[in-house]
């Protein structure tokens, strides 16, 4: 298994109450196929430096998790076909 940083931008439109729920979501996918999580920040919602699916601020979460690389690709799948994700980025962590 191998370390990696994930970035993602939610979407402003989900409530308050629902955003721990999104994470989760998101969390689980990793843990399901066998990945472990590390840690999870939420930075809050932020401006956006150009709109997004015609969106100007979104909700921030830096998620560090170790996982397969072979399984990366089924990963960023399921969160590009994610409505509540507008960006996400996933780089291998050199710590």
């Amino acid at each position: 298994m191998r370390d990696y940083e994930m970035t993602l931008i939610f979407s402003p439109q989900i409530v308050e109450e629902n955003f721990p729920a999104a994470i989760e979501k998101v969390n689980q996918l990793i843990t399901q196929k066998g990945g472990v999580i590390s840690e999870v920040n939420q930075w809050g919602r932020r401006k956006l430096a150009y709109p997004v699916r015609h969106f100007m601020e979104g909700n921030y979460v830096l998620t560090r998790f170790k996982f397969e690389p072979k399984l990366i690709a089924e990963l960023e799948s399921n969160l590009r076909i994610s409505d509540e994700i507008l960006r996400y980025l996933v780089v291998k962590s050199e710590d």
